[in-house]
């Protein structure tokens, strides 16, 4: 009997302990108001749909770097070592990025102003820096988008200011030192907002096709063996019929989800896929602070979630 009982408890036992786990987490939402003047604001879900702000929508951090002070498109995620790790736009025309780390989302460390194109007399901006982890060479990849002027003629037009992005990164394994500026994707339009997840043995990217003539403004995919490359040409468009930017993914139940922001429309959406083949528009079971500008999601601890709740404005 009690051969045949063992399966069951076993099962029941899992059931527990997955819903603990579950019941243990949260996820994190880092972004931007305005035009990033008062810095990095943090909003918290419990299951990635409604979304509530943190510190009554006040800034958690305010921006100090270059003569523009701003924090625009916040990226965090938390490394190996413990530490929150975040990257940030300080500046329209700025040719470097801002760096901090926090072991706790609350207190930050000094802000670093990272010149990662400023050997590049005709880099024009740096823009939505991400940072991704790769656990094969325990490296992190810092990467973000830069106008050359010049560079990439076949896709140079007037409109959109003269911009024609291109995908660039750099190399660190502790924030301090950082190897030579590298291109990382041309795929072949003017593009911006890469974002870079492991899915299973590959490295998936979701950026945006910047291109304005004839526009396209929407997502699509790309896909490495490695997180440095090279990745594939990039697929169709998974968003719809609307502008997208500054996307950011995670996986909840065995299904991917990508938020972004429909900038023209002032809200963000929400698109899932079990497959990244057939994509479903869930925007409207999304329910974020109204105002809520392009930044990172990212799974925290309960803990973690109930020391921020106590944060007083």
């Amino acid at each position: 009997m009690l051969n045949k009982l063992f399966p069951i408890i076993v099962l029941i036992c899992f059931a527990f302990s997955t819903h603990a786990q579950n019941q243990d987490s949260a996820y994190i939402f880092s972004y931007f108001r305005g035009n990033g003047e008062d810095g990095l604001h943090l909003a918290y879900s419990e299951d990635g749909l409604k979304w509530a702000p943190l510190k009554n929508d006040q800034s958690f951090l305010s921006p100090k770097l270059s003569p523009d002070k701003l924090m625009r498109d916040p990226c965090i995620i938390k490394g190996p070592d413990g530490l929150y790790h975040m990257v940030w736009t300080v500046s329209w025309t700025q040719k470097g990025i801002g760096y901090a780390s926090s072991k706790d989302l609350i207190n930050w460390s000094e802000q670093l102003y990272v010149p990662v194109m400023e050997h590049e007399e005709n880099a024009r901006n740096t823009w939505a820096p991400e940072i991704t982890y790769d656990p094969v060479t325990k490296q992190y990849m810092i990467y973000w988008a830069t106008t050359i002027t010049g560079e990439f003629p076949e896709t140079q037009v007037e409109a959109d200011n003269g911009y024609n992005h291109r995908m660039y990164y750099t190399l660190t394994k502790d924030f301090k030192s950082f190897t030579e500026t590298m291109l990382l994707y041309e795929p072949g339009f003017n593009c911006i907002d890469a974002t870079i997840q492991k899915n299973a043995d590959k490295w998936m990217m979701v950026i945006k096709d910047e291109t304005r003539e004839p526009a396209e403004k929407n997502l699509k995919l790309a896909f490495a063996d490695h997180l440095e490359g090279p990745y594939s040409e990039a697929s169709e468009k998974i968003t719809g019929d609307y502008w997208a930017e500054g996307p950011t993914m995670i996986k909840i139940n065995d299904e991917w989800h990508v938020y972004f922001d429909r900038y023209i429309d002032n809200h963000f959406g929400l698109i899932k896929s079990k497959d990244l083949k057939t994509w479903t528009d869930v925007t409207d079971q999304l329910d974020f602070p109204k105002g809520i500008r392009h930044g990172t999601i990212l799974k925290i601890s309960q803990k973690e979630l109930n020391k921020l709740k106590a944060v007083k404005p």
